[in-house]
């Protein structure tokens, strides 16, 4: 796929856009003012593949406690700032690597220019994070209500007020609930400017539905080209948007977070308990960094054949169990043993 390419911007010492790495972004869901907590989710969450990590900073105890936290932590730290632009001037001040405004929520333009002048002196960059519950009233009856024309004409009139500042420093988010609204928003915007887009479906539920909303949304425009950092948004432990995010750029091939894994779905031909094996294998192999792909296949039939491409590969056939390389047979083994020789098997490669 072909990648649009955007400014570069930097986050903490994390580049967004141009041509850097798709980043991984989760939120807190701590006090952040509770610096251990906060830090011992933050941990968590950089072992996961984290890349950057947001907090909602409601009170002045919370900004100032970015600065312990930026001291026990790896990655870069967005603020994440609301209704009070006072805040956002603390955030900077306690040192947050970026800050996360909503326009539909800071109103005054004075308030704006102060916030973007002392991002300025820090050289901080600012999201811009357009949400479809929070568009200026006046945008929503132009447009006629909450549409990919009144979520892009809000991004582009606070990407107008921040440049007429002269700071470009600038990524951008356009989020809807609605799929194909924050898909067809995020096309519109990426044709209009040239700063990093940060991809996600808003407010998009609990575990099962949202990973699959997630999945379309953001792997659509991501398969078009459109997208330089994600979140992927879950009612629920944040670790678990971390792993439904490094599913969806390994799927696409934009990024290697070590073994990836093809089974199959199970029929009548299985004989074997092959969904335990593979949660156990996936658990087993969770810390290796190698660029491979493990096949774990229930019957022959669906052994080599379509899992001709794994580096190594089982399959499941009476008692035994089945090796493969690319395709091709490689050995026996017993199946009391299969995790034991295939973890030897996956460090000889």
């Amino acid at each position: 796929m072909l990648r649009k390419h955007t400014k570069q911007i930097m986050v903490g010492s994390v580049p967004v856009g141009g041509n850097s790495p798709i980043t991984i972004q989760s939120m807190t869901n701590t006090n952040t003012s509770n610096i251990e907590e906060t830090v011992n989710q933050i941990i968590k969450l950089e072992d996961e593949g984290l890349d950057i990590i947001r907090c909602a900073v409601n009170s002045l105890d919370d900004a100032k406690a970015i600065v312990k936290i930026k001291d026990n932590i790896s990655v870069p730290l967005i603020a994440d700032i609301q209704f009070d632009y006072k805040l956002g001037l603390y955030a900077v001040e306690y040192g947050c690597d970026c800050l996360r405004i909503n326009p539909g929520n800071l109103k005054k333009e004075s308030e704006i220019k102060e916030i973007v002048n002392s991002c300025k002196r820090r050289k901080i960059p600012i999201r811009i994070g357009v949400n479809s519950g929070s568009i200026h009233k006046d945008i929503i009856e132009k447009y006629n209500g909450v549409n990919v024309e009144s979520l892009v004409a809000s991004a582009i009139l606070q990407t107008k007020m921040l440049e007429k500042y002269d700071f470009t420093d600038i990524k951008l988010s356009i989020k809807s609930s609605d799929v194909l609204t924050m898909i067809e928003s995020y096309k519109k915007l990426s044709s209009l400017v040239d700063y990093p887009l940060h991809l996600g479906v808003t407010e998009a539920g609990p575990f099962f539905s949202s990973s699959i909303k997630s999945s379309i949304g953001i792997g659509s425009l991501l398969s078009q080209g459109i997208g330089d950092t994600i979140r992927v948004s879950i009612t629920g432990d944040p670790l678990l948007e971390v792993k439904v995010g490094k599913e969806i750029l390994k799927s696409l091939k934009l990024r290697k977070f070590g073994v990836n894994i093809v089974s199959c779905p199970t029929c009548a031909r299985t004989n074997v308990d092959l969904i335990k094996i593979v949660n156990d294998v996936e658990e087993k192999v969770k810390g290796i960094k190698k660029d491979i792909t493990i096949a774990i296949m229930g019957c022959p039939v669906n052994g080599p054949g379509e899992a001709k491409e794994a580096d190594i590969g089982v399959a499941f056939s009476g008692e035994d169990s089945i090796f493969f390389k690319k395709g091709h047979f490689y050995k026996r083994c017993d199946k009391s043993r299969l995790i034991e020789q295939l973890l030897e098997e996956i460090n000889l490669l």
